[in-house]
């Protein structure tokens, strides 16, 4: 049976970097198809399910965060700057872009840029909120730079509220979230469960 994941994530998220090849790759295992749906976690989804920015949260919050990157990077052997240049970033406009690679590509091809968008802040320290590195970034990926003009249209934008309603509407409040036959999986340290999930 061919399954499909729902894979709701923000493309600033270090989590959604530690966890994005081996979901990928999980997926790509079970035969499983995915639509990707980068989000709005800190404009819209945090404020209604309870969350907070990084800089609102408890010291001892932020602090155990930075152990657990360091933890997660070296286990899973992902290089990893804890506290990289361009962080906090906006990250509305690489999520446009990617969904702009979505359709113009494919989800194979957004899930790559997804991928590479990811990479740029956490392990390369760029600046995905400056067009400029996007503009690279499309160019590493092989894809046509009229995905950035696209990444600007109003179908793109529409389709980016709609992800991220899709998400409040499913009860996610965290990235990455996986759901899969309605059932919601937070956070890298779950894809376990929805390489289990998958198998069934």
């Amino acid at each position: 049976m061919s399954h499909s994941v729902d894979y709701y994530f923000a493309p600033q998220s270090p989590w959604a970097y530690l966890g994005h090849q081996r979901f990928q790759n999980i997926a790509q295992k079970a035969g499983a198809s995915v639509r990707v749906m980068p989000i709005d976690l800190g404009g819209k989804v945090f404020p209604i399910s309870g969350g907070l920015p990084l800089g609102q949260r408890a010291p001892q919050r932020q602090t155990y965060r930075l152990t657990e990157l360091a933890r997660f990077s070296k286990w899973l052997g992902a290089p990893l700057h804890i506290k990289p240049t361009f962080f906090p970033v906006s990250g509305d406009d690489a999520a446009k872009l990617i969904i702009a690679v979505d359709l113009a590509a494919g989800a194979e091809a957004a899930m790559n840029m997804s991928g590479a968008v990811l990479s740029a802040v956490w392990s390369q320290q760029r600046n995905i909120a400056d067009e400029k590195t996007l503009v690279e970034l499309l160019k590493e990926q092989h894809l046509p730079a009229t995905c950035l003009e696209q990444a600007h249209s109003q179908t793109v934008q529409m389709r980016y509220e709609s992800y991220t309603q899709m998400a409040i509407d499913a009860g996610v409040f965290g990235a990455p979230s996986y759901v899969l036959k309605g059932e919601i999986f937070w956070g890298q340290d779950r894809l376990d469960f929805v390489e289990r999930a998958l198998a069934i």
